[in-house]
């Protein structure tokens, strides 16, 4: 069912009318009273609303009346009248109006045994806001113990949905983790919600990871002064036992940052749901998206694991999934770098970052400085690998033109069948110098990332990228890395890259791979160069 009104309690309190935000009254303590009349959907009694909101000597009456009148402009939309009050009552009637953590709790109540996976992800989304945000001071005590309340009742909300999403059986393994670790991180003494996640780490083959939660679990309860309970893991997830005699290996440090990420959600001003992590501990150093992300699936590569957990070493790393790929939505109307530096603007907003070292690869390199231009007083410095300020499809040469458009040709026809020879074309154009098997690798990774339609998308979106004009106006001090032999982004790129941007540091790499591999010697001058040129300039 469609509704003319749209009132938003989550987050930032807002009124739509018919697709058109409505202008709330600048008074904070007008606007706590539309969140506290739509929230109750009961008559409140105007000395109870007086109570709240205003304290004596002041004409209580008085500011009530004032208010209701500047919130009947706002949600007495279309001639209905919502705001009904009389000299003892004041009441928002929701004719046809939609109030959202109202809708969510109508739709829980009832606790029907299936809801779908896109209105729970929404959900979760929306409930992971505070309750009327930024309205905590507008009332008296009274009006803060009731907030107070109602923000628990909203996180009780906010456990169903995840639980709900953790044991949903038609989602992917990758995301019952990922659902199952936000429940625990909610909850973290929690049987059932550590028992989900066991098992789902478990059932997606990662039982040691596994054992691992479940032994922190235990220890966690036991210093909590809680019963310690029998084992979570159900013996059917367990691998083949092996002979107790031989020692445990030792947990690989991707692993143990896979078990230590967290990964949240937010949406940028298009309405798209973008997936972000932080991994590590420390000042935070923020990595911009490139082809191709997967938050979760990152951690098993054998190209990408070591790199972010050399970053994270000593700092937080915050990564995300960019628009279109990963674990954000796929299902999206723009693809271009316009929306990649929003999506970037989105995330950092979202994480209340001030000032921060910001990190990109490939075409990310791009996004970054077109950030860094735009936003020069949150930018502590840059670090900008195998990257470019212009796309294919700008200065290429007509040869190079040709053959990417043979490559999108066949990406249309083959990016998603089991055949990898399509997909292999990127991989070894990325890493000629790879063994067989991480090939073959992130042949499958690309498969599993991102739809064949997108990867198309991205392709044209990458050819017309076109930052020349801001690389002057980065300020930021900034230190550009590039492989002599790169077969993806010539060295020639990568030279223009710094020579536009003012006092940058040029540092020619000796390797032909556009991603760098852990174990090669230009990987590892890269990570510490990088973390010297951090400890010098980052903030």
């Amino acid at each position: 069912m469609g509704y003319s009104l749209h009132i938003a309690l989550l987050g930032e309190l807002s009124v739509v009318a018919s697709g058109t935000t409505v202008a709330l009254p600048a008074s904070r303590k007008a606007r706590a009273v539309l969140g506290y009349l739509a929230a109750t959907a009961r008559p409140a009694r105007r000395e109870r609303l007086c109570e709240m909101f205003w304290d004596l000597p002041d004409d209580p009456r008085g500011s009530l009346r004032w208010a209701l009148s500047k919130l009947r402009h706002a949600v007495d939309q279309d001639a209905t009248p919502r705001i009904i009050a009389d000299r003892e009552r004041v009441a928002f009637e929701p004719t046809d109006a939609l109030v959202d953590l109202r809708a969510i709790r109508e739709r829980l109540i009832d606790d029907p045994p299936f809801i779908p996976p896109p209105e729970l992800r929404d959900m979760a989304d929306q409930l992971q806001r505070p309750l009327l945000e930024g309205l905590e001071q507008a009332g008296t005590e009274s009006f803060q113990l009731w907030l107070a309340a109602e923000r628990e009742d909203t996180r009780l909300l906010q456990l169903n949905v995840l639980r709900r999403l953790a044991l949903h059986p038609e989602l992917t393994q990758a995301e019952t983790v990922i659902w199952a670790r936000r429940w625990t991180e909610e909850t973290p003494l929690e049987e059932e919600a550590a028992r989900g996640l066991v098992n789902a780490l478990a059932q997606s083959g990662r039982q040691e990871e596994a054992r691992h939660w479940e032994a922190d679990f235990h220890a966690a309860a036991k210093k909590a002064g809680l019963p310690v309970t029998g084992p979570l893991l159900d013996e059917t997830s367990e691998p083949p036992k092996t002979d107790p005699a031989v020692e445990r290996p030792e947990e690989s440090p991707p692993r143990r940052m896979l078990r230590k990420q967290s990964i949240g959600f937010c949406r940028a001003s298009d309405g798209v749901r973008l997936a972000y992590a932080t991994v590590g501990e420390g000042p935070p150093l923020v990595k911009a998206a490139n082809w191709l992300n997967h938050l979760e699936l990152d951690w098993n590569s054998p190209i990408w694991a070591p790199t972010f957990s050399a970053w994270a070493n000593h700092r937080t790393l915050i990564r995300y999934d960019e628009r279109g790929n990963g674990l954000s939505d796929w299902d999206v109307d723009d693809i271009s770098l316009e929306a990649f530096v929003r999506d970037l603007e989105t995330v950092v907003d979202a994480l209340g970052l001030d000032r921060f070292p910001l990190l990109g690869m490939s075409q990310g390199c791009a996004v970054s400085v077109e950030y860094a231009a735009r936003h020069p007083e949150r930018v502590s410095c840059l670090v900008l690998i195998a990257g470019y300020a212009t796309g294919w499809r700008i200065g290429a040469s007509e040869d190079e033109q040709t053959r990417r458009e043979a490559v999108l040709t066949l990406t249309r026809h083959g990016w998603g069948t089991s055949n990898p020879a399509y997909r292999h074309i990127f991989s070894q154009t990325f890493m000629p110098d790879s063994k067989p098997e991480d090939l073959a690798w992130f042949d499958e990774f690309q498969r599993q990332t991102t739809s064949p339609e997108n990867a198309v998308r991205f392709q044209e979106a990458f050819g017309h990228i076109d930052v020349r004009e801001s690389l002057a106006k980065v300020n930021a001090p900034t230190i550009v890395f590039h492989a002599r032999d790169d077969r993806r982004i010539s060295l020639e790129q990568g030279r223009e890259l710094a020579i536009g941007i003012p006092d940058a540091e040029f540092v020619q790499l000796d390797s032909k791979n556009h991603i760098l591999l852990g174990h090669e010697p230009a990987w590892v001058e890269c990570v510490q160069q990088t973390g010297d040129f951090l400890r010098e300039h980052a903030i």
